[in-house]
């Protein structure tokens, strides 16, 4: 159990950051750096946690990032711009948010010395298009330049050789994680699963992008912070990259929307359309390294955890933000 830290994290307010900081404000001093385009945060109880500080900057910004940073032992960096609807719209400012975000980071822990953990945030897209049960010896993959979704994949992968860069030449004790498509109470953003839930409850058109028959593996927000929540204790994990996903919860595309609908009593349609860019045809994760370095198991079945992000979409509704143009039909 992690108490009595300062725990500094970028993206602070977003999605996996606030169900990390729901584990972890009640025994350390959080400080939530983040420039707010997407703010998770605000509707948890956590936002007003007298342990919680909310920091509005930006991580393009070195001098404010390493000042906010200073004094802290634990660092996650989580911020990022991601989706593909963002990417395809601002590449430029993905690039650099995600590699010199990282790079300001990285340097500012190592500036500080005083850091006893710095976890980054990969991507599973650094698998590239095919990827069945890969591991993290296996090669990454990167398409065609230009593509929006390899744009953002290389530009997470940057990042990651930096993390792993730092701990080689700077023995700054990083460790890389990889989510899996991550899922759950709170998500706002363009998480397909949630799109697909909104949709349902309200009995609108799901719209599926290529022919459905994508394979991912869905894993429950609660795993994932789980497996952050490891990679900051366990001294095994320094040094080291870890998927963190679920392989066991594994359905294409059009079974998850079909399914999305049977458990909330949709009478949603299910319409294909054009792909929007490069797609990805498989992903499942290799979960053994985690399991054996640092004791990670994914424990939440997809139905479970499709109820449990339904019921929370249910009740908070009138909260979350509209829907993109991209998925009104």
């Amino acid at each position: 159990m992690i108490t009595g830290k300062r725990i500094f994290i970028t993206g602070g307010t977003g999605f996996i950051s606030t169900m990390l900081i729901s584990r972890l404000a009640d025994h350390n001093k959080i400080i939530a750096y983040d420039n707010f385009t997407r703010n998770t945060l605000k509707d948890s109880p956590f936002a007003t946690h007298p342990n919680v500080e909310q920091i509005q900057a930006d991580v393009l910004d070195y001098n404010t990032l390493k000042a906010a940073m200073a004094g802290s032992e634990l660092v996650v960096h989580a911020a990022a711009i991601a989706g593909i609807d963002s990417t395809v719209r601002n590449p430029v400012a993905t690039m650099r948010v995600n590699m010199l975000g990282a790079a300001n980071a990285l340097e500012a822990a190592k500036d500080l010395n005083c850091i006893e953990r710095f976890v980054d945030f990969s991507t599973s897209e650094v698998f590239g298009s095919h990827a069945f049960k890969v591991d993290e010896k296996d090669q990454t993959v990167t398409g065609a330049v230009g593509e929006a979704r390899w744009t953002y994949a290389v530009s997470k992968l940057a990042g990651e050789h930096l993390a792993h860069a730092y701990f080689k030449q700077y023995k700054l004790p990083t460790v890389t994680v990889r989510p899996f498509n991550v899922y759950g109470p709170g998500q706002t953003g363009e998480g397909a699963l949630a799109i697909f839930i909104r949709k349902a409850l309200k009995n609108e058109d799901i719209y599926i992008f290529g022919d459905g028959s994508q394979i991912r593996a869905w894993c429950y927000v609660d795993d994932m912070v789980e497996g952050v929540m490891r990679s900051l204790e366990h001294p095994a994990a320094i040094g080291q990259s870890f998927n963190i996903g679920n392989s066991r919860a594994v359905t294409t595309i059009y079974g998850l929307a079909q399914t999305v609908c049977r458990i909330t009593g949709s009478n949603s349609r299910i319409v294909f359309r054009d792909a929007l860019s490069a797609d990805i045809e498989l992903r499942i994760p290799s979960v053994k390294k985690a399991k054996e370095l640092i004791g990670f198991e994914a424990r939440v079945d997809l139905e479970d955890g499709l109820r449990k992000t339904a019921t929370w979409i249910l009740e908070n509704e009138d909260k979350l933000p509209p829907l993109s143009d991209m998925f009104k039909g």
